[in-house]
């Protein structure tokens, strides 16, 4: 297989959602030509006009045709009849770069793609989208490093993946094949979970009476994400790490009173600080046991309330 140069290589891309788009865009604006796009949704086609102005909609399989790179931007459930589809109809080509943008899947998911001669590439990008025009400074800010890609490739491929990461502003981190699970998993568990937490911290401000739950948090959430990204568990504040027994019992009897919906999730992440706290020798066995103590009668309290409601028939269905 004949390696093609990054510089003035066209691009196609099958998907055209949030990341596609901008990966587009981002490449676009590096200097590449992008031949053609799919994208089937009315959001989608909303996207290449916003972000691609120009650039055709097109079948995928014109769209694989007509590229040397073809980025595949598609769900992760999706890739893999994608990528076989476009080999069964005789899209792909050899010396073709065929590039997926999914965390979880490595190489193996382009296998029908390498059958007919294509180089295959893993490129994950470790950051959100909102699939607008913010998100190209987001890939490359001015004032820091770029966003950081999760790379798989063939040995001969990398210096070609690299250069594509470069041409999209970005940094890249090599992982292998059979780590990307874990890798997507790492980046998944930051971030959506997060997310979640975010929301439920919100939901539970709100209903102590705060009219901007959002601005209450900010300046919390962002020094405590600088201070656990910089120092890990050191940064860990609070009443579990200070074994106060009373304060957590407080917390958990005013959250089932007022926002019930989170305290699954307060009791499980109040048992992963335990530990943390234990282990690191900031907290007492005999402190951590009290207050362990507390959290499994709260999650008890909580399944019984579950299971009552769930159980519960209202008057007038009753016979």
């Amino acid at each position: 297989m004949t390696a093609l140069p990054v510089a003035g290589a066209t691009v196609g891309v099958i998907g055209a959602g949030r990341v596609g788009s901008v990966l587009a865009a981002s490449l676009r604006r590096a200097g590449h030509e992008i031949v053609a796009a799919a994208g089937e949704s009315d959001a989608s086609r909303g996207r290449i006009a916003d972000l691609l102005p120009g650039v055709p909609v097109e079948k995928p399989t014109a769209v694989a045709r007509a590229a040397d790179i073809l980025l595949l931007t598609v769900p992760d459930d999706m890739l893999g009849n994608v990528v076989l589809s476009l080999a069964d109809a005789g899209a792909l080509h050899e010396g073709q770069y065929v590039v997926h943008t999914s965390g979880r899947h490595g190489l193996a998911v382009l296998a029908p793609a390498r059958a007919v001669g294509a180089h295959t590439i893993a490129l994950h990008p470790a950051m959100t989208f909102t699939g607008t025009a913010v998100d190209l400074d987001r890939l490359h800010p001015a004032d820091g490093p770029g966003c950081v890609f999760g790379l798989t490739a063939e040995t001969a491929d990398r210096a070609f993946a690299e250069s594509l990461v470069a041409d999209l502003g970005g940094t890249p981190m090599w992982v292998p094949e059979e780590m990307r699970t874990l890798y997507h998993a790492g980046l998944a568990h930051g971030s959506n979970h997060l997310v979640t937490l975010v929301t439920e911290a919100m939901e539970i401000l709100s209903a102590a009476g705060a009219t901007d739950p959002a601005g209450t948090l900010r300046p919390l959430l962002t020094a405590a994400l600088d201070n656990a990204l910089t120092q890990g568990d050191a940064a860990l504040t609070g009443p579990i790490v200070r074994g106060d027994a009373g304060t957590v019992q407080a917390h958990l009897d005013d959250i089932a009173a007022n926002a019930p919906q989170t305290v699954g999730s307060y009791v499980a992440l109040a048992r992963a600080t335990l530990q943390r706290a234990v282990t690191d020798g900031r907290l007492t066995a005999l402190r951590a046991g009290k207050i362990a103590g507390l959290l499994d009668a709260a999650e008890q309290r909580a399944q019984r309330r579950t299971a009552a409601a769930r159980t519960f028939v209202p008057r007038s269905d009753r016979h």
